[in-house]
């Protein structure tokens, strides 16, 4: 009876401010977007970290005509000096950290270069003696990077020696940014929908504040009375939180995995599947600050 009782009142409220039901689900529906969406952002980084930390590559650039690197100062290197690198490269101190090495010609590298920028004019105004040649080599340990810096930074005909990482870092704390931006609006959008909350509880417990008076005449416990305030903020919570689940979700099938996927075929995309994980977070987050704006909003307002 008393089940049926509070289901009842919880209907009855949920009629009475459907207006403002709707925008509680909105409101909340957008915060908990963006939440997932800064959650979705850091998870895309891990997995391109994961996935491009074993392909990069450490470069090391040889000297070319023009190269104003200290080591460069006899200009362009030497067939010499690159035997001697590739040498030192085979050598069994360097080869126990890496696991192979190509050398990359100039012509290699103008070629490698059209490729990248075939749309762009400036493939126009290259050419190949620009380009400096390079030993590309693939690391067992990436962080052992500074092994092979120090190694062949001073070595002569090398201009310099670059970790891609170090590419792949800057891209990575431009996406850290995006992330804390979009964390940044969804607290914005959170503080809206606590307050929105907390007015829909306030509008539907003075709306109903004579049936409440009655129900403490007859000795009702605070928890009857306040249970179907605080269970109408819970639902409409729950279903926005339910929705920027479904839309997180949708993002990452269609556009990530239908579109941008084939896209940039070369690049690891979280999956659909992988925002699941998310989806339990939105909603425990969503009922959570509605339970607690509405039970707040109830003692300050509905003196039981």
């Amino acid at each position: 009876m008393r089940l049926a009782f509070i289901l009842s009142e919880i209907g009855s409220g949920l009629r009475r401010n459907l207006s403002m039901v709707v925008s509680v689900i909105l409101v909340t529906f957008v915060s908990l977007t963006f939440v997932g969406a800064a959650g979705m952002l850091q998870m895309q980084i891990n997995q391109m970290k994961g996935y491009w930390y074993d392909k990069v590559q450490v470069a090391i650039f040889l000297c070319s005509d023009g190269s104003t690197a200290a080591g460069c100062a006899g200009g362009s290197v030497t067939p010499e000096q690159q035997d001697s690198l590739n040498a030192l490269l085979e050598s069994p101190a360097v080869a126990q950290y890496i696991n192979d090495f190509q050398f990359e010609s100039k012509e290699d590298a103008y070629k490698h270069f059209k490729d990248q920028f075939s749309n762009s004019p400036i493939v126009d105004s290259v050419t190949p003696d620009q380009l400096p040649a390079s030993f590309r080599i693939n690391m067992k340990d990436p962080e052992k990077y500074e092994i092979i810096s120090e190694t062949f930074s001073s070595q002569p005909g090398v201009e310099t020696v670059i970790d891609q990482r170090q590419l792949l870092e800057r891209l990575f704390s431009v996406m850290n940014g995006a992330s804390l931006v979009a964390v940044g609006i969804a607290g914005v959008m959170i503080v809206c929908a606590i307050l929105l909350i907390a007015t829909t509880i306030r509008l539907s417990a003075f709306s109903r504040r004579r049936e409440t008076g009655i129900m403490r005449l007859v000795g009702a416990s605070k928890t009857v009375i306040q249970l179907p305030f605080i269970l109408e903020g819970v639902i409409a919570a729950v279903i926005g939180a339910a929705l920027a689940s479904a839309t997180l979700w949708a993002v990452a099938h269609f556009f990530l995995g239908e579109y941008m996927s084939k896209q940039y075929p070369d690049t690891a995309f979280i999956s659909s599947g992988q925002t699941l994980i998310l989806a339990p977070a939105l909603l425990i987050l969503g009922g959570s600050l509605a339970g607690i704006s509405s039970l707040l909003t109830l003692r300050r307002y509905l003196r039981v």
